[in-house]
């Protein structure tokens, strides 16, 4: 069984035979949603190896390195998750800002890195390029850059006019990770009936919509259609409070978090969310297994994404190791590519080594397919993410809101 956690501590089995050891990056996991999530989604995979025979065998330990965001710090504890603590695998890492350098060391330690969190088409690209080196990089989750720009369009195309948002005015953070999201909404968005009515790319620092917004506004968009990962409070709070005169929605990582509604008093209420699952919906077998052990060991709590991604990273892996009967990273890259492994998430599959997304996590409804929420309050007053899209996984009588003020 798994013992206690420590922020670079072990949860280490009870045997004496030496453990398999999996390396867990995560930012801030004392104080970070994100970061937190990974710790403690990969525990419950652990905890659940453990349970069933541990992984050829063996017990199972889980090492923390906490990254505190920093793309430094997260070369630093990679290396001492590898090097002194021998870890057999690594997961994690969150930022797109941490795992483009750290793509270096993973190469260099040819060890097997499942990346929880980081969207960025930068590291498949790279697997694509000089397979070679990078072969030991593989994303589980989310779906990378790309196919998060799909998955916004497919929604748009779907829903758009159900919803009202005819036209829309496509707002990003001019972060890393948006890049490739920014570069396929320009060539794909004019393709649909959707029209956009303006396009901003705005600085990192950008604490302040009201500007912005006044231009939405303008330009006569049906919604404010943003990326936003660091800046999304912000964005968020210059909307519902100031009733600006327009919907809001798209991959706001912050409004993945099932407490949101309470930490910012509401000011989430109408808007409308992505995320690669919900507490409240099934997308497969899986889901709501993980979510009531989750909420059972962290005080009623539920996951953010990167838990329920962290924890089919571990899994994934021991899949992998049982089939190839090995741990070893080299001869593990096959039973990898071959995988095809009911998670949380999804059915996880890997684009293969010829693919120009290698090693990334399919995406498709047959596959790894993430949600549409929107924020509502129900009858009790809290806020619930209310799943409108795909129809499948949304609740019989679920339906998009349109703010109270328009």
């Amino acid at each position: 069984m798994a013992g206690c956690l420590g922020t670079a501590g072990s949860i280490v089995g009870s045997d004496d035979v030496e453990p398999v050891t999996i390396g867990v990056l995560a930012p801030d996991p004392g104080s970070d949603s994100t970061g937190r999530a990974i710790v403690r989604g990969a525990r419950i995979a652990v905890d659940e190896l453990n349970n069933s025979g541990g992984i050829l065998g063996r017990d199972v330990e889980l090492v923390v390195g906490d990254t505190n965001a920093s793309p430094l710090e997260a070369r630093r504890q990679y290396q001492r998750l590898i090097l002194e603590e021998g870890a057999d695998v690594t997961v994690g890492v969150s930022t797109s800002e941490a795992l483009v350098p750290l793509l270096e060391d993973i190469a260099e330690q040819e060890t097997v890195h499942l990346t929880v969190g980081s969207a960025t088409t930068t590291a498949s690209q790279k697997v694509t390029d000089s397979y070679d080196d990078y072969k030991y990089h593989f994303r589980p989750g989310p779906v990378n850059g790309t196919n998060l720009a799909q998955a916004q369009i497919d929604f748009l195309t779907e829903m758009g006019g159900d919803i009202g948002w005819d036209s829309i005015a496509v707002l990003a953070e001019d972060y890393a990770w948006t890049e490739g999201l920014w570069r396929f909404y320009q060539s794909q968005l004019p393709e649909t009936d959707i029209d956009v009515e303006l396009w901003r790319r705005y600085p990192p620092a950008t604490d302040d919509f009201s500007d912005i917004y006044t231009e939405v506004e303008e330009a006569n968009a049906d919604a404010a259609f943003i990326s936003t990962a660091h800046t999304g409070t912000a964005a968020l709070k210059d909307w519902r409070p100031e009733e600006r005169d327009f919907a809001f929605g798209g991959i706001h990582v912050p409004m993945q978090s099932p407490s949101y509604y309470e930490l910012t008093d509401g000011a989430c209420e109408y808007a409308i969310g992505y995320a690669s699952a919900t507490p409240t919906a099934s997308l497969t077998s899986e889901t709501q297994d993980f979510v009531s052990k989750y909420q059972a060991e962290n005080n009623g709590n539920s996951p953010v994404y990167t838990g329920y991604i962290a924890f089919d990273a571990v899994k994934v892996f021991a899949d992998a190791a049982d089939r190839g009967d090995t741990l070893d990273s080299e001869e593990l890259i096959d039973p990898l590519e071959a995988t095809n492994f009911t998670g949380t998430t999804g059915i996880i599959e890997f684009h293969g080594p010829e693919h120009e997304h290698a090693h990334d996590v399919i995406y498709g409804k047959e596959n790894v397919h993430p949600v549409y929420f929107q924020w509502q309050e129900n009858d009790d007053g809290d806020g619930v993410q209310e799943v409108i899209w795909p129809e499948e996984h949304a609740a019989d009588d679920a339906e998009y809101v349109t703010p109270d003020w328009l």
